[in-house]
């Protein structure tokens, strides 16, 4: 039987989860950057909307799979910055689909994009001639940013949340070795201490977490 207050009740518990995940989990999911911002709306949206006209699921029931799904995002979320290998296997990294004007097919084949999809993102971006092209890259969220020739380089972050970004270094044409050297001349002695650095124009932008 269709009860308009079990409904009421179980959209409002709804809402409200909904609105402490949001904040708990930093509103990422608000301006989706990544594969986990997608799941967790549409996973929880699916909850939400399956459940609150089924009348054989019970609000208790309903409270338990909003607690579990909050919780596995919250523990993924946490992992993701934490643990390098978590965060690369979820939200992937920057691929080099263009560089120096030459097309590399392994890359775009391991961004799952076909010629057709490359060509097409290279239009929107306002580029019709490869050779233009000093270095395209997909970002991890899908989009391709574009470096013509003759422009500057590409801010990345070699240093994320205390750790390295080996893709970017490779990026970059540097190891390991000389990013540690240029820390150390820059007085960073852990690289857990960095928050967050970038490298441009062979200058360091360095943030640690102890910053106001």
């Amino acid at each position: 039987m269709f009860v308009y207050s079990d409904v009421f009740i179980k959209l409002l518990v709804g809402f409200i989860f909904m609105t402490l995940l949001i904040n708990f989990s930093g509103k990422g999911n608000l301006a989706p950057t990544s594969a986990i911002d997608q799941v967790q709306n549409y996973v929880l949206g699916g909850i939400v909307g399956g459940v609150i006209y089924n009348s054989a699921v019970t609000l208790i029931q309903f409270v338990i799979v909003l607690l579990i799904w909050s919780l596995l995002i919250l523990v993924t979320r946490y992992l993701k910055i934490h643990v390098r290998a978590v965060g690369k296997f979820i939200d992937g990294g920057p691929i080099t689909v263009i560089r120096n004007g030459q097309l590399l097919v392994h890359n775009c084949l391991k961004a799952n994009l076909s010629a057709k999809e490359i060509d097409f993102k290279l239009r929107t971006a306002g580029v019709y001639q490869i050779n233009d092209v000093k270095r395209a890259i997909v970002e991890q969220n899908g989009s391709l940013t574009v470096l013509r020739q003759g422009d500057g380089s590409i801010r990345y972050p070699v240093i994320v949340d205390g750790q390295i970004d080996y893709d970017v270094l490779e990026l970059m044409s540097h190891d390991e070795n000389w990013l540690l050297a240029q820390l150390k001349q820059h007085g960073v002695a852990n690289i857990r201490d960095v928050y967050m650095a970038k490298y441009e124009n062979h200058q360091f932008e360095i943030t640690r977490y102890e910053q106001e």
